[in-house]
């Protein structure tokens, strides 16, 4: 068989070399060239010299990630949310970033813009990616789960976390929502307010239906009955609060409270009640949940609930490092529960005396 001949023109010095590259220039094959940069023992000391001394000439960098998925496997970590936007998201993705970084893996993240077909799609592109692990916060609109049996059936980690599947054969990290919608509304009826409103979530979501759950547990320790003209299904926005709102102030006897089960749909009854003319907190308390960065600039700042976003980032990875290192060996599912913090501002503290001056650090309640 002819020996390859040489290709002696140099690589364009604009564009990174590749292992192709370095395998024209040397006519041999790119097998050798690979063997030769991870020292195999096939690859006699002059070839190895030479792969070596042309590698460094042009400042050759391997393309790990190719490298990687050539083997079956990588040191990525894929990530789904439902948007980007906001305080909450980015700072669980800054947890989870930090935490992989720590253990060599890195990130890709996907939006699944509150759409399941979408977030479907992600999944199937992390597939083909061959990430070493999926984290997953559900879209609004999933009411289905079969896109995940795919992962699973492939032996990948998979972890939920804030908005997660129900079943105790489920691996998420998520907030106590129960104990934050029973704190928060617990703080409201403490103030004096005697028909606290509830801004509601879609139910099939766990997150909202426990926040109910919550709100009605503290309704019942207050022995006060629900009422159901009180309470209102959303999708979380802020035009849903402004309009819910306008519903509610219209009642003969409107809420003097509100616990919204998300800081938008607050936002939105806060800017409307106040455009009504009706004073905040005085007439009616607001308390959100989430603490979005425009909860501090609002007048009055809203009382929301602390999610703890960057330790549920990182505790999200641990929960999916541990599977991933423990490969074959059976793994059994668990959940992760982190503690809501009520953080105390000025839309539901009744006394001018005891609210916090603007811009201070809020009071903090933990249970």
């Amino acid at each position: 068989m002819a020996p390859r001949k040489k290709n002696t023109a140099a690589p364009a010095t604009n564009t990174p070399v590749s292992m192709a590259d370095l395998a024209r220039e040397l006519g041999v094959s790119m097998t050798t060239i690979s063997r030769a940069l991870s020292d195999h023992y096939s690859i006699g000391p002059e070839m190895k010299s030479k792969v070596l001394k042309l590698a460094k000439k042009y400042n050759y960098q391997p393309n790990r990630l190719a490298s990687a998925l050539r083997k079956g496997k990588s040191k990525l970590l894929g990530i789904i949310v439902p948007y980007i936007e906001g305080r909450f998201f980015p700072s669980v993705v800054h947890g989870i970033e930090t935490a992989a970084s720590r253990a060599g893996y890195n990130v890709i993240i996907c939006q699944s813009n509150e759409d399941a077909a979408q977030e479907r799609r992600n999944v199937e592109a992390l597939l083909s990616a061959q990430v070493a692990g999926i984290m997953v916060s559900l879209s609004r609109t999933t009411t289905t789960y079969k896109h995940f049996d795919k992962v699973r059936s492939r032996g990948l980690p998979l972890v939920f976390f804030d908005r997660s599947m129900e079943g105790e054969d489920v691996n998420a990290v998520v907030l106590n929502d129960h104990e934050g919608a029973l704190i928060s509304t617990r703080h409201l009826l403490s103030q004096g307010c005697q028909r606290v409103a509830h801004l509601a979530g879609p139910q099939h979501m766990s997150i909202y239906k426990n926040r109910y759950q919550g709100y009605l547990a503290a309704l019942r320790e207050a022995g006060l009955s629900l009422d159901e003209e009180l309470v209102a299904y959303t999708d979380m926005t802020q035009p849903d609060g402004v309009e819910v709102m306008r519903r509610w102030l219209a009642l003969p006897n409107p809420p003097d409270a509100v616990f919204s089960a998300g800081d938008y749909c607050a936002l939105g009854a806060q800017q409307e009640a106040r455009r009504q003319g009706r004073r905040v907190p005085e007439d009616i308390a607001i308390s959100g949940f989430s603490n979005e960065a425009f909860t501090l600039i609002t007048e009055p700042t809203i009382t929301t609930i602390d999610q703890r976003c960057e330790e549920m980032g990182q505790a999200t990875v641990r929960l999916l490092l541990e599977q991933i290192e423990a490969d074959a060996t059976p793994f059994t599912p668990r959940q992760t529960i982190l503690r809501p913090e009520l953080l105390i501002r000025g839309s539901s503290l009744r006394q001018a005396e005891s609210a916090p001056a603007p811009r201070r650090a809020a009071k903090v309640f933990r249970p």
